[in-house]
């Protein structure tokens, strides 16, 4: 914490939740994240077909790649 502070413009506060949303990015689970953007999607219009495209081509650019997942298996993380 120290360091970002000493390193950026931000107050220790600000660094504060800087480093817990990367933390909280990071330690997202697939099942979480694929929630977390079906929800984000659905409230900008997207259909669910247009959603699971979107995520499918998503994943493999985040941290820890998961496995290649179907549409179909997208949607039974978000349903059920």
């Amino acid at each position: 914490m120290d360091h970002l502070v000493r390193s950026t413009p931000l107050q220790r506060g600000e660094a504060a939740r800087v480093v817990l949303d990367v933390l909280a990015y990071f330690d997202e689970t697939t099942e979480e994240f694929v929630r977390r953007r079906h929800r984000e999607l659905q409230s900008q219009g997207l259909r669910n077909e247009a959603i699971f495209e979107r995520i499918r081509r998503e994943m493999p650019h985040r941290a820890v790649a998961p496995p290649d997942l179907s549409a179909r298996q997208l949607r039974r993380l978000v349903y059920g």
